[in-house]
C-alpha cells in the first residue's frame, strides 16, 4: 500500500469562521472529513496561512521537509491564490521520482459545496498511484491534472479556475483513478540547491503609455528583474533605455504578460521589440509566464552570480 506525507500549509482550504474565515484546521481534520482515502497517511500541519502570505523560506523548509520523509508520494494543501507560484518552486526542487501534487479549494468548509475533500480526495488519489511517478510537482483539482510549470489560476472564484493554456492537463481524475492523457517532453530542475542568501527580484508589467518612471525606480533596487511585457515581448518605447541600463547591471529576463505561448526572438525590429531588447542583453524566458520566470531567477541568484549560466538555466526552464 502506497504512504503518502499530507502536509497542511493553511488556506481556504482550511479556513472557517463567522466574521470573516481565517485557517484554523489543521490537516488532521481535513483528512478526518474525507472518508475513504486511499493508501497509509502521515500527516503533518506545516504551516497554516492563507497562500499570500507564505514565503520562499516556507517552501525550502518544506522541499526539506519532503526529501527527508520516506513516503511514496506527497500532498500539499494550500491557499489557491499562489498555487500556481508555490508548486513551480517545489518542481524546481523537487529531483526525486516521488510525486507531489498541491491542493487547496476555492469554497471554503462553511460553504454549501465546498470543493476541499473532493480536491484531496483526488490529490491522495494521484500521489498514492505509480502512474504519478517522475512527473514532479503536480496540481490537482476539479479532478484535472496539472503539470506545475504550465499551471495558472484563471478565475477569482470559479471551482475550475486552474487550466494550462500551453499544452492543456496531464490529465484526469475518472472514477478514482488518474488518467494521464499526456506527458511533459522535458522537466526542469535546479541545477543546485538554493541558498539561504537575501536576493531582490522585481517584477513590471507593461503598460500602455507607461513613461518607465517606475521601472527605472525598481531596476535600480533589485538584483534580478522580469518584465511582463506586451504579446511577444514588446515595451513601451520610453522603457528601452532604462531596460537597457538596467541589462547592463543585473539579468533582466523578459516574459510576457499574456499567460500562454512564448517569447518572440526574431520577428519585430521596432525600439521596445523582442530582437531590439534581446539585442540590449535581455534573456528571453520562452514559455515562463512572469510569475515564474521571477520565481526561478531568485532562485538562480541564490547560487550563481554568472549571467552565461542564468541566461543558459532559463532558456533550459523555458523550452
Amino acid at each position: 500500500m502506497s504512504r503518502v506525507l499530507v502536509v497542511g500549509l493553511g488556506g481556504t482550504i482550511a479556513m472557517t469562521g463567522s466574521a470573516g474565515v481565517v485557517p484554523s484546521l489543521t490537516a488532521q481534520q481535513l483528512v478526518d472529513a474525507v472518508p475513504g482515502l486511499p493508501g497509509d497517511l502521515e500527516v503533518h500541519s506545516f504551516r497554516n496561512k492563507p497562500g499570500a502570505s507564505l514565503t520562499l523560506t516556507d517552501l525550502t523548509d518544506l522541499a526539506d521537509l519532503i526529501r527527508q520523509s520516506s513516503a511514496t508520494g506527497t500532498v500539499i494543501t494550500q491557499g489557491t491564490d499562489t498555487i500556481e507560484e508555490t508548486a513551480y518552486v517545489l518542481d524546481l526542487l523537487h529531483t526525486g521520482p516521488e510525486p507531489i501534487v498541491v491542493t487547496g479549494a476555492m469554497r471554503n468548509p462553511t460553504l454549501a459545496g465546498a470543493d476541499g475533500p473532493a480536491n484531496l480526495l483526488a490529490a491522495v488519489t494521484v500521489a498514492a498511484d505509480p502512474a504519478a511517478r517522475d512527473l514532479g510537482c503536480l496540481v490537482v483539482l476539479a479532478d484535472e491534472i496539472h503539470a506545475a510549470a504550465r499551471v495558472r489560476k484563471t478565475h477569482s472564484m470559479h471551482v475550475a479556475t486552474f487550466a494550462s493554456a500551453n499544452g492543456g492537463p496531464l490529465g484526469y481524475v475518472v472514477e478514482g483513478r488518474p488518467r494521464l492523457v499526456n506527458r511533459p517532453v522535458q522537466r526542469y530542475t535546479l541545477p543546485s540547491a538554493p541558498t539561504r542568501e537575501s536576493v531582490r527580484v522585481g517584477l513590471c508589467t507593461a503598460t500602455l503609455g507607461d513613461d518607465g518612471t517606475l521601472l527605472r525606480t525598481v531596476a535600480e533596487q533589485v538584483d534580478g528583474l522580469v518584465i511582463a511585457a506586451f504579446g511577444v515581448g514588446h515595451v513601451p518605447e520610453s522603457w528601452v533605455p532604462h531596460l537597457a541600463e538596467a541589462a547592463a547591471r543585473i539579468p533582466v529576463v523578459l516574459a510576457s504578460r499574456t499567460g500562454a505561448g512564448y517569447v518572440g526572438t526574431d520577428t519585430y525590429g521596432f525600439p521596445g521589440s523582442e530582437r531590439d531588447l534581446l539585442d540590449r542583453g535581455l534573456i528571453p524566458a520562452g514559455s515562463l509566464d512572469p510569475y515564474k520566470a521571477r520565481l526561478l531567477l531568485h532562485l538562480l541568484l541564490t547560487t550563481t552570480a554568472n549571467p552565461a549560466q542564468i541566461r543558459a538555466e532559463i532558456a533550459a526552464a523555458g523550452a
